[in-house]
């Protein structure tokens, strides 16, 4: 296994996921096969463990605290997260919303406690804000409830070794995030991968992460196990190049070439992924030119983007004032992975919705790469309300 340093702490640089694991018939962690994994990934090198409040339905804390108990402690990191994406303050009150809508919470020292309670630990190696994105960004930066203000108090008395955060925002919300809190932050996880590199804004994000002096985690490297085919003709491309290599292991030695991943974090679901993932991390070969050339050509056969240059000629003639390219970027996201965008449409306003286009044709005549964008607003708005 290799490893990199943050703040002082010798990381494998292949990371467990706890969000993905396998489950018995019942919809419940089998713990039995969970074990398996967990054991292979620790005795073969693999010290950092990934969770969160409600993986697997509130069960993966638990489960992933006895698992690792069994250890050392000063022999592996666990990074659990606060579920601020999914809380709001209303009325002077704290509760949950979305899927966790009716699961009454007093305050976020309720919630910290609890986990620290779940996961069996008296601190945490790394604590996480889960998800700063458009929709969160104003409940994590409430002035009342002072969020940071009692995670900070929480890193002084060493209950939390390392702050940091999660997200699945656009490179603006996370700059505009470190602006505020950035002195105390440790690490950021973010979603990244090759096909979302131009797609979620992952290269800026990476850049700007790069340009601080972050440590980055790279969350979804194989995009929930889409990138592991690509289909039969991609695959065979890939397969040509590297005939003894899975397709997965592409996305692997991608982000093995960015220098500032510090964490490829995977959510391994079987045995055979664990064994497949810890040869790679213990082995890496970066990949090179001209195999990045390669791959972007077996995508483009999975890929079908609007081929927006973000030249912004068309925003001239907009009398809504649309930031078309920006809806157009949005939109591609859309089309190949629904949830994480809706983080920023849920903050945006409704003039700056595709719905606020008049299909008026002004932005079209003067796009150089002949987009039907009027097409293409009408569409996104569709895909916005289904």
């Amino acid at each position: 296994m290799t490893y990199k340093s943050i703040k002082g702490k010798k990381i494998s640089t292949l990371g467990m996921g706890n969000m993905r694991l396998p489950k018995d018939g019942g919809g419940h962690i089998d713990e039995k096969k969970a074990l398996e994994i967990i054991d292979y990934a620790y005795q073969n090198g693999v010290n950092y463990y990934d969770t969160a409040y409600r993986y697997h339905s509130g069960e993966s804390e638990l489960f992933i605290g006895k698992a690792l108990s069994r250890y050392p402690r000063d022999t592996w990191y666990l990074a659990t997260k606060f579920p601020g994406h999914m809380m709001q303050y209303k009325d002077g009150k704290l509760e949950m919303i979305g899927y966790l809508s009716g699961e009454t919470i007093g305050s976020v020292e309720e919630v910290f406690e609890d986990q620290l309670e779940r996961c069996g630990v008296e601190y945490f190696d790394f604590y996480l804000l889960h998800n700063v994105s458009e929709s969160s960004f104003e409940f994590y930066t409430n002035e009342k409830l002072n969020i940071m203000g009692y995670l900070r108090s929480q890193k002084e008395k060493g209950r939390i070794r390392h702050l940091g955060f999660s997200s699945h925002g656009r490179a603006d919300t996370i700059k505009n995030f470190l602006d505020l809190e950035g002195d105390c932050i440790d690490i950021v996880q973010i979603q990244l991968n090759y096909l979302d590199w131009k797609m979620q804004q992952a290269e800026d994000k990476y850049e700007l992460l790069v340009k601080r002096e972050m440590p980055i985690v790279a969350m979804e490297p194989v995009r929930g196990g889409s990138l592991a085919s690509l289909g039969e003709e991609s695959d065979k491309v890939l397969k040509a190049a590297r005939p003894d290599y899975s397709i997965a292991s592409w996305a692997f030695r991608y982000l093995q070439s960015l220098p500032g991943i510090y964490i490829a974090l995977s959510g391994m679901t079987t045995l055979e992924q664990i064994t497949e993932n810890v040869k790679i991390f213990s082995n890496p070969e970066p990949m090179s030119d001209s195999e990045k050339t390669l791959l972007e050509k077996a995508m483009q056969a999975i890929i079908d983007l609007i081929p927006c240059t973000s030249c912004r000629y068309c925003c001239e003639g907009c009398p809504k004032e649309l930031d078309i390219p920006k809806l157009i970027s949005m939109y591609n996201e859309m089309k190949y992975n629904n949830a994480p965008i809706r983080f920023a449409i849920k903050s945006m306003e409704e003039h700056e919705l595709p719905s606020a286009c008049i299909s008026c044709g002004s932005c079209a005549k003067l796009c150089p790469q002949n987009i039907d964008i009027p097409a293409m607003m009408t569409e996104f708005d569709k895909m916005i309300n289904r």
